[in-house]
């Protein structure tokens, strides 16, 4: 299944969400799930990013739609990239 990064940045109102909820990163989770994708890892960063988050999810329009919902929210803003493993890049190119 293809897998995907996610960074993500925190808005204010996300940070005051977090703080008070921290338990709110596990619903987030679930909510991920529930939109046809699945995080398989998940990171908390320092840095331009505050979550790097690896994502599987069948095809574009699935992690598009989580990529949607969740900068909807308004408490974070999503950057997506599409992953290959190097087994499958090297493939690609040869």
């Amino acid at each position: 299944m293809p897998i995907y990064i996610l960074l993500s940045r925190l808005s204010q109102q996300g940070v005051q969400t977090l703080q008070s909820n921290p338990g709110r990163l596990t619903e987030v989770n679930r909510d991920v799930e529930e939109l046809g994708a699945k995080v398989l890892h998940q990171w908390a960063t320092l840095g331009e990013w505050d979550f790097v988050n690896v994502v599987e999810a069948p095809d574009t329009a699935t992690v598009a739609k989580v990529s949607v919902a969740l900068g909807a929210r308004g408490s974070t803003r999503v950057h997506t990239l599409p992953a290959l493993s190097i087994d499958e890049f090297v493939a690609s190119i040869s």
